[in-house]
């Protein structure tokens, strides 16, 4: 889910919860399978997949079971050059942050993998069923309802060693920010606070953080992954709305990144 469009959605869904109780109521570390023994010694030089062949590699639906996978529509992602951030050396992982490559790739292919909670399903509450609830009681449903985890799944090909060079680049900046900088994605401001490693051993290399942001004193937390498979980079940003606006962790989409990492071995 794009950045801003999931804060801002943080928002609503506060002040929506609101509405319907009034209404109703009448008031880390990072690295590869293979990085720990490698660390980021450069693979041999390979040809750069096209976009039809990471076609055939890129999840579809079917792969991931609960997970409902689409192409993301337009609303849905970043356009290239649609985020910037205030701090040159952190701009690999602002554009990563918002599903967007860390340097530019020979081909790239997109989609949106959903789960959602058995809670969520049910979908959210009728006015009557809010009625009869506690305000606390309106406000932990409407954000069952909204128990969804989206993930935006991403392959970026490069020629001979660029995929390594650029999860180098991305796992530096990732040190250099971990303290945070500010960024701007369609024009909207935001604060990363902190860019926090997480282990990830899946493919030849890899690099997991969990990226907190604020924007409008809202705070969220994105997971985010990028795993290396020969030239190609596999890139994941995940959100969870009813988890950020409880303030709850939540895990790395692990079925997800499996997958995709295996069908691109």
């Amino acid at each position: 889910m794009r950045s801003v469009a999931a804060r801002r959605a943080v928002l609503a869904v506060a002040a929506a919860t609101c509405t319907l109780v009034v209404t109703a109521c009448g008031a880390g570390q990072e690295g590869g399978a293979k990085a720990e023994a490698k660390g980021s010694a450069s693979p041999a030089p390979v040809k750069a997949l096209t976009a039809a062949q990471l076609e055939k590699r890129v999840l579809v639906q079917g792969d991931v079971q609960g997970q409902k996978i689409t192409e993301p529509g337009e609303k849905e992602i970043f356009a290239p050059g649609s985020v910037s951030v205030g701090k040159a050396a952190c701009d690999p992982v602002g554009q990563v942050l918002s599903s967007l490559p860390a340097a530019e790739p020979a081909a790239s292919v997109q989609r949106l993998a959903v789960h959602e909670s058995a809670k969520a399903k049910k979908g959210m509450p009728s006015m009557d069923e809010l009625a009869n609830m506690t305000e606390k009681e309106a406000k932990e449903a409407t954000l069952d309802s909204l128990d969804v985890t989206k993930t935006t799944a991403s392959l970026w090909s490069y020629e001979g060693d660029g995929a390594q060079r650029a999860l180098d680049a991305l796992r530096a900046a990732g040190k250099k920010c971990a303290a945070g900088f500010s960024m701007t994605a369609d024009g909207e401001k935001q604060q990363v606070t902190r860019v926090a490693s997480e282990k990830l051993a899946v493919g030849d290399d890899a690099v997991a953080w969990t990226v907190g942001t604020k924007q409008d004193g809202t705070p969220a937390d994105t997971k985010v992954a990028v795993v290396r498979v020969g030239g190609t980079l596999a890139g994941f940003s995940s959100f969870n709305i009813a988890a950020v606006t409880r303030g709850e962790s939540y895990e790395q989409p692990a079925d997800v990144i499996e997958k995709q990492t295996a069908k691109l071995g």
